[in-house]
Order: C-alpha cells, then sequence, then structure tokens
C-alpha cells in the first residue's frame, strides 16, 4: 500500500507541475503578445476649454483609465485652452496626423459632414436623457460612420450642455429681445440662420477670439453652455445671461485616422474601452457643473433670468423654417433617422 501512495503523490506532482510550466508559458505568451500589440506611445490630446472645464476632466479620466489598461503605455498628453489652435485647426491637424486626439463641439464637424447640423437643430432636444439617446444610438453611430473617409475616427461623445445667450445690452426674455444684438455664433449655418431668424445681427468668431470681442464691445454677446461661460470669465465682459437652452451642444471624442490605423487591435480596442469608462463621469461632472455654475455666474455679479415656456415655444416656431430648410438639404435617411430617434427620446 504505501508504494500505492507514492506512485499517487508522484503523479499528482507531475501534473501540478505540469499545469504550472503550461500557466507559465502561457502568461509569458500573453506577456509577449501584450508587449507586441501595445507599444509606447504619447497622444496629444488637445482641445479649447480651460483645465476647471468638465471638458478637461473628461480628458484626464480618458488618460487615467488608457494609462491603466496599457500598463503605463499608452500616454496621453493634454493640451487645453487653444494651445494647438482653434478646432477647424485642430481638426486639419488630426486630418494631417500631426495631432492624435481632440474634443470638439459636433458643431465643428458640419463642415465635413453637413448632416452633423441636425444635432444642432434649435429647440429640438428637451433633456440630457433624450440628447444621451440620440447621441448614443443608431443616428449619433450613424454619423460617426461617415468620419473615417474624412481622416478622422470618434471613439463617442461627451456633455457639453445646453446653450445659453449672455450679453451686455439686456435680459432675454422673448424673441425679440435678441433684436439687433451683435452675436457671437460658432462658424456653422445652422447657428447663422437660426439667429437671422430672431433678426440678431450673428457674427461667426473662433472661440478663443470671442474674450476680446466681448471686452472691446465688438459684438454684444454669446451663446454657450453655463460652465463655459464661467470657465472662461465671459461675467466679466457681459451683464446678463438667459437660460434660453435653444441648443442642446455636445463635444465629440476624435482620433486622427492616420494615428488610428498604426494602432493594433489591443490598442484601439483599449482607446475604445477608456472613452467608454470616461464618457459616463464626464456627463456626471459636466451636468453637475452647469447646475453649479448658475449660482456661481449670479455670486459674480451676472443678472440670470429664465424663458418661460410659452416664448420658448414661440421660438421654437421661429426657427422651424430654418431647420426645415437644413433638413431638405440632407441625406433623408439620416434625417429620418434623426427624426424618429428624437421622437422615441421624447416619450
Amino acid at each position: 500500500m504505501p508504494e500505492l501512495a507514492t506512485t499517487t503523490e508522484t503523479t499528482v506532482k507531475t501534473f501540478v507541475t505540469r499545469a504550472i510550466a503550461i500557466a507559465a508559458a502561457g502568461l509569458l505568451a500573453t506577456t509577449a503578445t501584450f508587449a507586441q500589440d501595445v507599444q509606447e506611445r504619447t497622444i496629444k490630446f488637445g482641445h479649447l476649454n480651460n483645465t476647471d472645464h468638465p471638458v478637461s476632466l473628461g480628458v484626464k479620466k480618458f488618460a487615467e483609465v488608457l494609462a491603466a489598461k496599457s500598463g503605463g503605455k499608452l500616454k496621453v498628453q493634454e493640451f487645453p485652452s487653444n494651445q494647438l489652435g482653434n478646432e477647424l485647426q485642430q481638426q486639419s491637424a488630426l486630418q494631417g496626423g500631426v495631432q492624435e486626439m481632440s474634443a470638439p463641439a459636433t458643431t465643428s464637424l458640419a463642415g465635413i459632414v453637413k448632416e452633423f447640423g441636425l444635432v444642432d437643430f434649435p429647440f429640438a432636444v428637451s433633456s440630457y436623457a433624450q440628447a444621451d439617446a440620440l447621441l448614443d444610438g443608431p443616428f449619433g453611430q450613424a454619423l460617426l460612420a461617415k468620419l473615417p473617409e474624412k481622416g478622422l475616427v470618434s471613439l463617442g461623445y461627451w456633455d457639453l450642455g445646453f446653450r445659453n445667450v449672455t450679453n451686455s445690452k439686456r435680459p432675454i426674455t422673448k424673441p425679440e429681445d435678441l433684436d439687433g444684438l451683435k452675436i457671437r455664433v460658432i462658424p456653422n449655418p445652422v447657428f447663422l440662420d437660426t439667429f437671422k431668424a430672431f433678426h440678431a445681427n450673428p457674427v461667426p468668431m473662433p472661440f478663443a477670439e470671442l474674450y476680446g470681442a466681448l471686452e472691446s464691445k465688438a459684438v454684444d454677446g454669446q451663446e454657450n453652455p453655463f460652465a463655459v461661460i464661467l470657465s472662461n470669465k465671459f461675467y466679466e465682459v457681459n451683464k446678463y445671461v438667459s437660460a434660453t437652452n435653444h441648443v442642446y451642444a455636445a463635444n465629440i471624442i476624435l482620433v486622427s485616422k492616420k494615428f488610428w490605423d498604426r494602432l493594433s487591435p489591443t490598442e484601439q480596442k483599449m482607446m475604445h474601452d477608456a472613452a467608454n469608462e470616461a464618457r459616463g463621469y464626464q456627463r456626471q461632472v459636466s451636468r453637475a457643473a452647469a447646475q453649479k455654475a448658475v449660482g456661481e455666474l449670479q455670486a459674480k455679479g451676472m443678472q440670470y433670468n429664465e424663458v418661460s415656456p410659452a416664448e420658448q415655444a414661440r421660438m421654437r416656431a421661429i426657427a422651424k423654417p430654418v431647420t426645415d430648410k437644413f433638413a431638405a438639404s440632407y441625406d433623408p435617411a439620416i434625417v429620418k433617422l434623426y427624426q424618429s430617434e428624437l421622437a422615441k427620446g421624447a416619450k
């Protein structure tokens, strides 16, 4: 019997040794594959916002998650506050492969994929839940699918927030209050025509030039989400902030396709996963910041007012011919998808 026990023990030890050897070989193979699939890279990530803005917080979260997933090999270097140029300059840098990533407003893409103008349709989106469903669903993905042929890849949408008007002349309580005001707008056809419909004088201008234009009275006002208004200290040069909530704005996470095509499938998956993890965090901090910003703007001396539902309905009616005109010039399949998804999200 002792001989049998010894034979059994030997068999077990041999099995365990082999199992350990196989596991170790597998681990070595996995480690070798990881080393081969994930290279040391530095990703230049530029954007327009200051380092206290939710977009910057989103970039930091993305960098943190990506570093953890890649064992520190994929490093993100943030360039905030227009350091790499305005939105269109950074877009060109991505297309040329000079810059790896950016996070502009979707608005800036209407020049290369005109259907992005649908995201800017005034008074269309009424809640964050509706916005998320629209952008994360089939409509938002259909827009993203049009970018690779333009030299860009997108990892999804972040929150910028509902846009609101500030100016140095008067509160905006009804459409007529916009009459004659020089309002800086993003260089985008939908924005230009919308403010023309309200008899304002829209002035397209890069964001980097905006504070100086407000300070010198070259323009009377501008429109942006509350967090942007606060972060850029527009309270120093504008007295009135009005909750027009005329457009829901999103940022889009863009990657240079030239850079993307150099990544391994493992690296691409890490980038996608990191962006998805950062998205929920960024939206949460952005929406909390918007709520907090209203009180802070008032504390800084701005006069705040809301626009009644009845006046918002009047504004929507005035803007409708503008949206109808643009919708007629877009890809009918994407317009139909936009309308059905928007209606679904409103329920």
